[in-house]
């Protein structure tokens, strides 16, 4: 009796071994490693946002950009951190020319409910942009009421 061994249907062949392969394929395609999402990660940027008292801190990762490839933006408590580069590779030698050209954008936008329209200060400086947002002074909504 010891060698009876239990039917099992994943098991019953080498064609079945293929199909598991294919099976591990498919699900490792559809567990949010889209390739289209992996390229666009690469082109964006990392973000810190520290909540201070008084003010927002935010630094940006920006690693070879100069100042004046950036926008910095902010609309109703949305902060917009833009990036435009235009690259191009002009070569000439002997019997052919060589051009490329490159364009890339990026963005990252937060909210920031009780940011500050005036008084922000941004700095780019090796490569990291610094950012200092004021917060509003917002006085308490909330109200207590007493119960006669």
């Amino acid at each position: 009796m010891t060698g009876l061994v239990p039917f099992n249907k994943k098991e019953s062949g080498l064609l079945d071994l293929d199909f598991d392969l294919f099976d591990y394929d498919l699900d490792k395609f559809f567990k949010g490693r889209w390739p289209m999402r992996q390229r666009l990660m690469k082109d964006t940027f990392k973000l810190d946002v520290q909540d201070k008292d008084k003010e927002y801190l935010i630094q940006a990762d920006l690693p070879g950009i100069k100042k004046e490839e950036v926008k910095v933006d902010l609309d109703a408590g949305r902060l917009t951190i833009s990036v435009e580069r235009e690259e191009r590779i002009d070569e000439e030698k002997k019997n052919y020319v060589h051009k490329e050209r490159r364009y890339s954008s990026m963005s990252r936008s937060i909210y920031l409910a009780d940011a500050k329209s005036d008084g922000i200060k941004a700095k780019l400086e090796e490569g990291v942009l610094n950012i200092s947002i004021p917060k509003e002074e917002k006085p308490e909504t909330g109200v207590k009421i007493d119960i006669e």
